[in-house]
């Protein structure tokens, strides 16, 4: 520890020992002058007593230097003693990384900062910037034809009625990448249970096998890499499909419902997609596909999309895509085989056989939307759709057309209204199964009660240009459908912005 009162002694000294030189010096002028005016000594006399003085004042001076090396020496040990306390203090508080309450006294009496505490340690540190989300979808609806079997018919997840029904259970894992962190590489998975699960996956025209991959929804890693100050982003594996304006998730969407384009458009693809940001305001992408909803291709041709979003102003937003691809099997898997089928390849154990002279005509999907914030309340958004399948490259081509309009009046932070009116046109029956006019009005009403929990109140209106929709009589169709339900929506994780 430091003595206060060692290097103030040594400097009181040398000040009383410097001080010393003019007393003596005043103490020689007066006999100077006394010698001057008594004119009694001669010449030579008074040069000896100058003299005589000078090696007095040299050997007075000798002394002082002597005194101040003396003190000098005798605050040196003190000095370094005090220095080493400071340092043992400071490596007493770095080593046990709290400091003990004796080398933090040491360390303050020595003049220095003792290290704070380290920060604590969050439990979920060890996920490394991985979040863990869930969303749990839930509906309830009436429907005013009372159909038999409580069937909503071209509804893509409402597809109940008069049952209080799980939509979704979904689990998202997700660890993005994160430029700013130099971590370039990222993967999600998204798990999905319940009746969108059977919608999505579901359909063995697409998928030979559903049963494996009916719960993972997504699951593909990314890669991005920068160009010319732009990023050049790679997603390899199964993801959502953004042909279409509407989405997955309910609590990302302005109506409960889906509308016919959503439930018509593929759902997801799986392969390779890149997506290159010029700059803020425009985006390319490009895709190589296994196909429309098939997680394992059915036959050797890889469809292709182009296409690009645009947002000249943060209020709008454009996006246009062209899909290119063969939609037709040129395999049957067969789940019950019979003594015949006993030959025939399979696949895991499952039994397949080739098609005779498969279909390979081409899909075509020119879809488009954009969305308008007209104000801070008020949201427009606009998407249409064209369609065209052939069943062989030289078969006349069949379509689907139409588009769907939308508008979104946010009251209040936690209220919002949405109304939606579309129009699909399946004269060939690709969508529908039947040579019909489709079209839709629903109007809905969204109450955030905190962020992670939603209610909607809906009500919707299809109509068809001819008798298509259930009644409570078998074989008796009514040319609409009229249902009115909520759903309640909760979610939490750390995921942000939509899903």
């Amino acid at each position: 520890m430091r003595n206060p009162h060692s290097r103030c002694s040594s400097f009181t000294h040398l000040a009383i020992a410097v001080g010393f030189i003019p007393f003596l010096l005043c103490q020689s002028l007066p006999a100077r002058a006394q010698t001057s005016s008594a004119g009694s000594a001669t010449a030579e006399q008074r040069i000896d007593q100058l003299t005589k003085q000078v090696e007095e004042l040299r050997g007075l001076v000798l002394k002082l230097e002597d005194r101040v090396a003396a003190l000098q020496a005798a605050s040196a040990p003190q000095t370094a003693g005090a220095a080493a306390g400071a340092t043992a203090a400071a490596a007493a508080t770095g080593s046990a990384g709290n400091a003990v309450p004796g080398a933090l006294i040491a360390a303050q009496s020595a003049g220095t900062t003792a290290a704070p505490p380290p920060a604590a340690k969050n439990p979920a540190d060890f996920l490394h910037g991985v979040t863990i989300n869930a969303m749990l979808d839930t509906y309830y609806q009436y429907n005013f034809n009372d159909p038999i079997g409580r069937v909503n018919l071209l509804r893509a997840y409402d597809v109940s009625a008069n049952n209080f029904s799980l939509s979704q259970a979904t689990l998202v894992l997700e660890s993005a990448p994160d430029v700013s962190a130099d971590k370039r590489f990222g993967m999600r998975i998204d798990l999905q249970y319940g009746q969108a699960s059977e919608t999505l996956q579901g359909n063995s025209a697409n998928e030979l096998r559903p049963d494996i991959y009916r719960n993972v929804f997504q699951a593909y890693g990314s890669y991005w890499v920068p160009v010319n100050g732009s990023l050049l982003t790679f997603d390899f594996g199964k993801w959502a499909s953004s042909l279409g304006i509407e989405g997955n998730y309910t609590k990302d969407q302005w109506n409960y419902s889906r509308s016919f384009w959503f439930d018509y458009l593929p759902f997801y693809h799986s392969g390779l997609r890149v997506n290159y940001a010029i700059n803020d305001r425009l985006s390319l992408s490009y895709w190589l596909t296994n196909g429309t909803q098939q997680t394992e291709a059915f036959n050797n041709y890889k469809d292709q999309l182009v296409g690009f979003t645009l947002q000249p102003t943060p209020d709008f937003s454009w996006t246009f895509n062209y899909y290119l691809g063969q939609e037709h099997p040129d395999v049957v898997y067969i789940t019950n085989p019979g003594p015949g089928d006993q030959a025939l390849p399979m696949q895991q154990g499952t039994v397949f056989r080739p098609i005779p002279n498969p279909p390979n005509g081409r899909l075509q999907i020119a879809d488009t939307y954009a969305t308008w914030h007209v104000t801070r309340a008020l949201t427009l958004a606009a998407e249409a759709d064209y369609v065209i399948d052939r069943l062989y490259t030289y078969s006349p081509a069949r379509h689907v057309t139409g588009g769907a309009l939308y508008g979104r009046y946010q009251f209040t932070p936690k209220f919002a209204f949405t109304v939606r009116g579309e129009y699909l046109a399946d004269p060939y029956g690709l969508f529908s199964g039947v040579d019909q006019y489709l079209k839709e009005a629903t109007l809905t009403a969204e109450y955030k009660v905190a962020d992670g929990f939603l209610i909607r109140g809906e009500w919707r209106r299809d109509q068809s240009n001819t008798d298509y929709f259930l009644t409570d009589t078998l074989g008796v169709l009514a040319s609409h459908q009229t249902t009115l339900g909520f759903g309640l929506v909760w979610w939490f994780g750390q995921k942000q912005g939509p899903w």
